[in-house]
């Protein structure tokens, strides 16, 4: 059974270890061989916690034996974003910045994770301090999608979504700024969950952006994802923006009936798309409607304006939050002259292109004389975003879209750094809301490449995108993995 694994879904694997019909160190080890075996052509991870992996599986199945009760994630083998704080392994956010850099404490999403009695395997590739949408800008190589290993496999969360897809962990944890753990499930054919701001506690979690970073769980399926997202939500005191409302079981709404849901259909926004994208959304809406769904047209009228807005918001944000980064007290230091020639040579070395880019951008922002004409503006456009999305709630409990507009595109096909922000097109106007917004399959396109549906909802109304889109899955049978990826 050992080599069949990496084949269970989180669910199966946490009531296996709970059982007792498998240990927590044999599901470990088996995981362990795969990355070994797999991850050198998917670059997929930045770090391989091995010893410690099986301290925690050894010390899960030690309380079973003891007749304690076990966590809902027992035994399950889980692997982070390199952005996400975990006590005693390196969280670098892909950056040289930060290499070499070890936290003494846990994010409150891993300490969670801990409590659940999972087993931490690691820590995933990424585009640097998140700011991507192909993982091609980590400073320690790419990572490649599993389906088809010359493509991206999407970002800032390419390294967990690959990780996912690939079996070389049961489910991961990403960011999600603008679109970073969707964009990458829809590249790679897997569900992820971005949830309403203030869900999950964003404390551990280096910040990009602070009014858009959010924690997301990335999985196989549907239900491991919502049992994922139970886990981590809830109020942290240490995170001022973490809300302090009342935690659903997300995975019971998978039994949910959909009948009579009315799913709010972006229209303007399918038919802009790759005529695979197209021909994949249409084929999941006559699903929904023979689901006994009402169909109502809906329109965001602001939401043209969410990638200027976005570029705004987040780059300012970005600029500010990236100034911590100067070599005095942790990470790369460039030792120079004097002070000031310390700081500018320790960035020139440490940050890349684009995290320069987006620096700058958002220095430019908000700066004097453009707070008002920029900053400013946006802010009140990203207002109006989240006004057009309660006037659609008015008429609809979700709202459906593509994931992204195409499939999953050629490592190095995109150069121009304005082609490659237009991929989050459709994520960003959630991210600007604050909402709820899930990816999952929807079908695939030629090429053997996976496409991804999204669906958004009012804020803390989780359960209603996982209940539609737990019956999206089941009507198109999604049950497709990737080849094991060769050297």
């Amino acid at each position: 059974m050992t080599s069949e694994l990496h084949t269970l879904s989180l669910t199966e694997l946490a009531s296996a270890v709970q059982l007792g019909t498998v240990s927590a160190t044999e599901v470990t080890r088996a995981y362990i061989a795969r990355i070994g075996r797999f991850d050198r052509a998917l670059g997929s991870y930045l770090h391989v916690d091995a010893d410690g992996a099986l301290a925690q599986a050894a010390a899960v199945d030690a309380a079973r034996a003891r007749g304690e009760s076990l966590g809902a994630l027992a035994g399950v083998p889980i692997a982070l974003k390199d952005n996400l704080c975990a006590r005693g392994m390196p969280t670098t956010c892909a950056s040289r910045i930060l290499e070499g850099y070890i936290p003494p404490y846990d994010a409150d999403c891993v300490e969670r994770l801990r409590a659940a009695s999972a087993v931490l395997l690691g820590k995933l590739n990424m585009d640097e301090f998140a700011m991507g949408s192909s993982n091609e800008n980590s400073a320690f190589g790419l990572v490649h999608n599993p389906w088809d290993l010359a493509r991206t496999p999407g970002g800032s969360s390419g390294g967990p979504a690959a990780a996912t897809a690939a079996r070389l962990a049961c489910a991961t944890l990403g960011s999600d700024t603008g679109g970073s753990v969707r964009q990458p499930a829809s590249f790679c054919g897997v569900t992820a969950v971005k949830p309403s701001y203030g869900r999950v506690s964003r404390y551990g979690l280096v910040a990009f952006a602070s009014s858009l970073d959010q924690v997301g769980p990335i999985a196989r399926n549907v239900r491991d994802a919502a049992r994922l997202l139970s886990v981590i939500a809830g109020r942290d005191a240490r995170d001022a923006t973490s809300a302090d409302h009342p935690v659903e079981d997300y995975e019971a709404h998978c039994a949910r009936e959909t009948k009579g849901m009315r799913i709010g259909v972006w229209r303007s926004a399918i038919d802009g798309c790759d005529a695979s994208v197209v021909e994949s959304i249409d084929a999941t809406l006559a699903r929904c409607v023979s689901r006994g769904c009402e169909l109502v047209d809906v329109e965001l009228p602001y939401a043209e304006h969410a990638l200027a807005v976005y570029y705004l918001i987040a780059t300012a944000e970005a600029s500010s939050n990236l100034a911590r980064f100067d070599g005095m007290r942790y990470g790369l230091r460039v030792r120079s002259e004097d002070l000031r020639a310390t700081y500018a040579n320790t960035r020139q070395a440490g940050f890349g292109v684009e995290v320069k880019r987006r620096i700058m951008l958002g220095t430019y922002a908000l700066s004097a004389g453009y707070y008002d004409a920029f900053y400013l503006k946006a802010q009140k456009v990203r207002t109006l975003i989240r006004r057009d999305f309660d006037q659609a709630f008015e008429r609809c409990d979700v709202v459906l879209s593509p994931t992204a507009p195409t499939p999953a595109f050629l490592l190095g096909e995109v150069k121009d750094p304005l082609a490659m922000y237009k991929q989050d097109i459709f994520t960003l106007p959630a991210s600007l809301a604050g909402v709820p917004a899930l990816s999952t399959p929807c079908g695939m396109a030629s090429g053997n490449l996976p496409l991804g549906v999204q669906l958004v909802a009012p804020m803390f109304e989780e359960a209603r995108i996982v209940r539609l889109a737990h019956a999206i899955e089941q009507d198109l049978g999604w049950d497709k993995t990737p080849p094991d990826p060769q050297s």
